[in-house]
């Protein structure tokens, strides 16, 4: 992704990927955000060029199953956003205000987003022609495949791939780094270093020093066992899907080929061996395919630029895949060092600046992946109830909480801020309602002139009959593929 991002910005640039054939990737990460569509676009790869040749699917949202116990609310759809949400969104609002305030109105997010009713009828995110509104929406694809689709990409660019394995990073006493050593006895030198070599973070952290600031505290998943099933005969899912377990969360993502599934949990509560057994259990494939362990290292480094280095990806930091944001933060972060490089007059003049902004980035995103855990509604087991009783929260989390259970303006306060740019009052909103977190609604009062939650069922209906079925647009592009 940098090398293709950097080749396009700096077409006279001379720039190497040196990637080791006998280090394995981690190559888990299935799902993306909306930006990724950006990402796609801005290069000029089509979507019939790389999504069938990378197994991929559309992702229109994630769909949270068992996170509360609340009556009416065991599950919740967290949508990307679309432009008719913009007829809707304040109704939602209002809705989810009203209830926490103590009436009785309906206000459980599915039943207000376009997105949300694609997902719930299967429905491919991209309208007719003859239908000018757009639905945001991510893709679920195949690792392995996208890093060797823009492998080829980035290599017909210009950019150099080198097939070696990097030996020795060595420090000048200036404190930059003057060339890698490869297997061979080759040395690599340059103005500009980039370390995308995973957690080993072999650059930026061994090598230069930089400082890991681990999330530990409030983000204590550490670990995950990953395994494949087959594709689902009944169709193919235009979501991914996150189930509470035991000591954590697994995920369910479907391709075109296979579904990806994986247990996301934390070893303070459960072994590799029981928490593989209860991802085999939650699929019912018994003893069948084999499962990966993996150990994650979950935190950020305090400067993703350190000298003549830019970290990125897991190298940079990660923050637990609940919301797919992995491949956000390495987009951001490129796109953000080529501004930074380019308006410094490529210099560091603006290194700091840059380090600072992406650092709020994961403090923002961290925000809200911890509120999933500390407004769980789950009623039983230890790691939910320490979950939701954690208490090492941000400023920033503690007032959009102190907002929610007070009856505040929630939009104001992601306003006022300025976070919206991480995550909108959409993505907020949907995770206090969609958890049902309300007052009991024994204790709530009728209203007069409750608002007509089929006038909203109609409008939604009617904007989602512009959109085919997701399993229909996937065969079109793999016929065009082949033909």
């Amino acid at each position: 992704m940098t090398a293709c991002l950097m080749a396009k910005a700096w077409p006279a640039a001379d720039i190497t990927v040196i990637e080791s054939p006998d280090i394995g990737i981690v190559g888990v990460g299935e799902g993306s955000t909306p930006q990724l569509r950006q990402f796609f676009r801005d290069l000029g790869i089509a979507e019939s060029e790389w999504m069938p040749a990378c197994n991929a699917t559309y992702k229109a949202g994630i769909r949270f199953v068992g996170w509360s116990d609340a009556s009416g609310f065991g599950d919740y759809i967290h949508p990307f956003a679309s432009d008719v949400d913009v007829h809707s969104e304040g109704a939602f609002h209002h809705a989810a205000r009203a209830r926490r305030t103590g009436h009785d109105v309906p206000a459980h997010p599915d039943a207000f987003f376009l997105n949300s009713w694609l997902i719930a009828n299967a429905r491919a995110p991209l309208p007719a022609a003859n239908f000018p509104f757009d639905a945001s929406y991510g893709y679920h694809f195949d690792a392995h495949l996208v890093g060797a689709f823009l492998r080829d990409h980035a290599v017909g660019r210009g950019v150099t791939h080198v097939a070696r394995t990097v030996t020795e990073v060595v420090v000048g006493e200036d404190g930059a780094v003057r060339h890698l050593a490869l297997d061979g006895g080759d040395t690599v030198a340059a103005d500009m270093f980039v370390d995308c070599s995973g957690f080993r973070s072999v650059i930026a952290q061994a090598a230069l020093g930089a400082k890991f600031l681990p999330f530990a505290s409030n983000l204590f998943n550490d670990r995950a066992v990953v395994m494949p099933t087959p594709s689902d005969p009944t169709g193919t899912n235009v979501h991914t899907t996150s189930t509470a377990l035991s000591s954590g969360w697994a995920w369910h993502i479907p391709l075109t080929s296979r579904v990806g599934n994986g247990y996301v949990y934390s070893s303070r509560y459960i072994d590799a061996d029981a928490a593989e057994a209860e991802l085999r259990a939650q699929l019912g494939v018994g003893d069948a395919g084999t499962a990966r362990h993996l150990t994650m290292k979950v935190g950020r480094i305090e400067t993703t630029w350190t000298g003549n280095c830019l970290a990125v990806g897991l190298s940079q930091g990660f923050i637990e895949p609940l919301e797919a944001t992995a491949l956000h933060i390495v987009q951001a972060t490129v796109e953000g060092f080529i501004a930074a490089w380019e308006g410094g007059g490529f210099t560091p003049a603006h290194r700091d600046q840059f380090n600072t902004v992406i650092a709020r980035r994961y403090e923002g995103i961290r925000d809200y992946i911890v509120a999933h855990y500390r407004l769980n509604q789950r009623g039983g087991g230890e790691y939910w109830r320490d979950a939701a009783a954690m208490d090492t929260l941000s400023d920033s989390l503690k007032s959009i909480m102190t907002c929610w259970f007070t009856g505040g303006d929630l939009v104001a306060e992601i306003a006022a801020q300025d976070i919206g740019k991480y995550y909108a009052p959409l993505s907020w909103g949907c995770l206090f309602a969609g958890y049902g977190t309300y007052p009991d609604a024994a204790r709530l009062r009728a209203v007069a002139e409750p608002d007509d939650p089929a006038r909203i069922a109609r409008f939604l209906s009617a904007c989602g009959s512009n959109f085919a079925g997701h399993d229909a647009v996937l065969a079109s592009q793999r016929v065009r593929e082949d033909a």
